[in-house]
């Protein structure tokens, strides 16, 4: 059994990892907020001066990326059950 496996089967381990994984998750959305406040931020176009607009940008191409995939698996990439049969 590696690691992610052991990780991922024990419910205390689990949950932990969920935890900090909420709590990384919600430190880089703070930072991405605070950060450009406190420095200020030079987007060349007017949206991306948005706070947090890097995340939600990375977040949605991730998502986007995923659905693209998962089409392009169906409609191209998958046979039909038979086809190996006829």
């Amino acid at each position: 059994m590696n690691f992610l496996e052991r990780q991922l089967e024990d419910p205390v381990r689990f949950a932990r990892l969920k935890r900090w994984g909420l709590i990384f998750l919600a430190l880089t959305l703070v930072a991405e907020i605070v950060l450009p406040l406190i420095f200020g931020s030079h987007g060349h176009f007017s949206f991306e001066d948005f706070p947090g607009w890097g995340s939600i940008y990375g977040f949605v191409s991730c998502a986007v990326i995923i659905i693209v995939s998962k089409v392009i698996g169906k409609l191209w990439l998958m046979r039909r059950e038979d086809h190996y049969e006829s």
